[in-house]
């Protein structure tokens, strides 16, 4: 075995490839040979100069010489310079995160197809006592909601629209609460700074 693996794979000499003129071939590090093409002027690999097409590349390099030019147009537009702010500016201009959410708000009204889960949920847990999964009967209630017709869906619609109504009204109610609140306490303050200002 050792003798017919020795004669079966004999070491091969290393292919070079030998050019006309020795100032065209470029070796790299690993003896590959490169040549440069005289119409496009780019080092092309010897092996691979057969496959080599110029007018691809030069079409490449026109359309990217294109996108170059649409792009320094659009950057020389002119730019607005940010002024300096004082800190007195940003002290006014605190950072403007998240809301803080009104816990005396009214809670937004529930959707038609929720109106319809509550119901559905109580009718699947009676029909299958023995599932737990929620993602089994969101799936099942979505599924049904899907297959019933605006007739079946209209109940769930109409009391879904009564809510929203409801809400409307707290809604404006409660902002008009928080404006008179707001004058009240706007006013106690300036008592409060006359006060203040008179001792």
């Amino acid at each position: 075995m050792g003798r017919s693996s020795s004669r079966s794979n004999p070491p091969r000499p290393r292919k070079r490839v030998e050019a006309e003129t020795a100032s065209t071939l470029k070796r790299a590090r690993d003896g590959s040979a490169f040549t440069r093409c005289e119409a496009c002027k780019k080092d092309v690999a010897v092996v691979l100069i057969d496959m080599h097409s110029c007018s691809l590349d030069s079409k490449i390099r026109m359309t990217l010489e294109s996108q170059v030019v649409e792009k320094a147009v659009e950057a020389k537009k002119p730019v607005e310079k940010k002024r300096a702010v004082s800190s007195e500016g940003k002290e006014r201009k605190a950072k403007k995160g998240k809301k803080s959410k009104d816990s005396s708000a009214p809670k937004r009204p529930a959707t038609a197809f929720f109106l319809f889960m509550e119901d559905f949920r109580k009718t699947f847990k009676e029909a299958n006592p023995d599932n737990k999964s929620v993602a089994v009967v969101s799936k099942e209630g979505g599924e049904k909601w899907k297959t019933m017709s605006d007739e079946e869906k209209k109940p769930y619609i109409e009391r879904a629209a009564e809510l929203k109504e409801e809400y409307a009204k707290a809604v404006e109610k409660h902002d008009q609460e928080d404006e008179e609140e707001e004058k009240e306490g706007s006013s106690k303050e300036e008592e409060e700074v006359e006060e203040e200002n008179e001792a």
